[in-house]
């Protein structure tokens, strides 16, 4: 509990990743992706529960053994590559509270493919979002200037065009304000948010940014950026 706020941590880990088989469970040096998520966790001691929102037994397995709870299996129909989080969490929340008896005032979703996540970063997450009051707060990182949606190109018929027409009049980086994307850190949203505004990001939503390098892992180079990532950070 922190201000008096009951914290409920919701990991989602699927267990049909497309791009790479089982990927919630591949280890990054050693460890589990999922089994990563319950490392940071048990730093948090104002969190009242962790729970995983799985549809695969392995990964509720490796889950529970890094003291994650599994109160539930996660429903065939919430379970496609195609749906998005605010079902999933909608699920995980009212699940867990009739499971336990429990009502919680904010949601913390920890998605294990942001691995490089520490446990300040959460906490920040949350103090925000209760100090500001907001319908939620994300973590987010700065888009380099390189790939700004003004730089951004298509291509139709083999002719080259821009994604958005005011990259016409971009000469310099300069001239670019800056974006961000979401890092796959930490999501903090209230009670009301989720529940009420059938969202993640309700009409009063805050970021936290994170200039420490992160990884979103997708792909089989995003494992290796972050296993180098890591030594580096052992090796400072």
């Amino acid at each position: 509990m922190l201000y008096k706020k009951k914290i409920l941590v919701i990991v989602p880990a699927r267990g049909g990743s497309k791009g790479i088989k089982l990927k919630n469970i591949r280890p990054l040096n050693g460890i589990p992706l999922v089994a990563l998520v319950g490392e940071v966790v048990k730093q948090l001691d104002y969190v009242d529960r962790a729970i995983v929102s799985t549809d695969h037994l392995e990964i509720a397995r490796i889950a529970q053994e890094a003291g994650l709870d599994v109160p539930f299996m996660r429903p065939d129909e919430l379970s496609g590559d195609r749906v998005p989080d605010w079902p999933v969490l909608h699920h995980a929340l009212n699940a867990t509270e009739e499971k336990y008896n429990e009502t919680y005032d904010i949601i913390v979703m920890l998605p294990p493919t942001s691995p490089l996540r520490k446990p300040e970063h959460i906490t920040m997450t949350v103090e925000k979002l209760i100090d500001g009051n907001y319908d939620a707060v994300w973590t987010l990182s700065e888009t380099d200037s390189k790939y700004h949606p003004y730089k951004q190109l298509t291509l139709e018929d083999g002719l080259v065009g821009y994604y958005d027409d005011r990259g016409a009049q971009i000469t310099a980086r300069q001239l670019l304000f800056p974006t961000y994307y979401r890092n796959g850190v930490a999501y903090a949203i209230s009670r009301n948010c989720l529940l009420n505004s059938k969202s993640i990001k309700g009409h009063k939503t805050s970021a936290i940014i994170i200039d420490d390098p992160i990884v979103n892992i997708d792909t089989e180079f995003d494992f290796k950026l972050a296993e180098i990532l890591i030594e580096k950070e052992k090796a400072n």
